[in-house]
């Protein structure tokens, strides 16, 4: 079987990962118990997810000339990811400091952008040959939002499946919305999109609904350990979480599952069962540290798969 397609629009900044079991006070400096540097950026990480997962994957973004910018271009190389709108800046490269809770998993982030984030429309209207052939497209926030909106419309207006991940979570224009054809936020992003708070699978229920109506013409709403809420004209349903082993790391979980649920959706896998594949993506990623270093290969999904079905 051919390889699908997937075309990932977004950002690389390299990850600076801190573990440490609590978080300093302003002004106070604490001693953490571990620390990694690595590939990051939700694009990105979605693009290695998508890869890994079986997909051929094209990354569309720009990267410093610098160091950062050279581990991005080696993990490309490394993971067989098609580089040929990669585009390079002399600004530098972002990114992102993380604190991982020692024992929980559980993190925090602060992400500055850096050179991805001067990727234009003009720019992306170079790729339109690259998306007409794409099964999928996936973009996320942590580009300029001018060019999240033109990526989004020009993929739409070439009848290819759009996904936005809303992350990290804004408030959006409503002429976004239209040219979603599958929008995927957690639960804080849900709430920031919609002022609506999701507490229980009821609540999920109701803010997939308040983004159909808006123009989405399907709504995923990923909560974590309680796996995923699916809504659209035909299906209103809670898929549950997998579960691969003790919970290491939850820092990239998001990301693991946009990037398997997009090769799922291009293997014409229907809604339910992209998203279980995506579960399953996610699942495995966060007993494993760090983001894109964590992904999955195709064969540990489809153990996990075979294993819950």
């Amino acid at each position: 079987m051919n390889k699908p397609f997937v075309t990932v629009m977004g950002s690389y900044v390299t990850d600076l990962a801190f573990r440490t079991d609590k978080l300093p006070a302003w002004g106070e400096t604490y001693m953490g118990s571990g620390f990694r540097m690595g590939p990051g950026g939700k694009g990105s990480n979605q693009a290695v997810a998508a890869a890994r997962a079986g997909a051929q994957v094209s990354f569309i973004s720009k990267l410093g000339r610098d160091l950062f910018g050279d581990m991005a271009r080696k993990t490309y190389r490394d993971e067989g990811i098609d580089t040929t709108h990669l585009l390079a800046t002399d600004s530098p490269t972002g990114a992102a400091s993380i604190v991982v809770h020692a024992d929980k998993g559980e993190n925090s982030i602060v992400v500055f952008p850096g050179a991805c984030f001067e990727l234009t429309p003009e720019e992306v209207a170079q790729a339109r040959d690259l998306i007409a052939h794409s099964g999928v497209f996936v973009t996320q926030l942590e580009l300029a939002l001018p060019t999240v909106a033109f990526g989004l419309e020009l993929a739409h207006s070439l009848g290819v499946p759009t996904i936005l991940n809303p992350a990290p979570g804004s408030g959006l224009p409503g002429s976004l919305f239209l040219h979603c054809d599958y929008i995927t936020p957690n639960e804080t992003e849900a709430e920031i999109i919609t002022g609506m708070r999701v507490a229980s699978l009821s609540h999920a229920e109701s803010v997939a609904g308040a983004l159909l109506a808006r123009g989405a013409r399907n709504a995923v709403i990923t909560l974590g350990a309680q796996g995923a809420f699916v809504k659209n004209a035909n299906h209103c349903e809670h898929v549950p979480a997998l579960s691969a082993g003790n919970v290491v790391d939850t820092t990239g979980a998001g990301d693991a599952f946009n990037g398997g649920f997009a090769v799922a959706l291009a293997e014409g896998r229907d809604i339910v069962e992209a998203v279980r594949f995506g579960c399953a993506v996610a699942a495995i990623s966060v007993t494993r540290p760090g983001t894109a270093p964590s992904m999955p290969r195709r064969s540990e999904v489809d153990a996990l798969l075979d294993r819950n079905r």
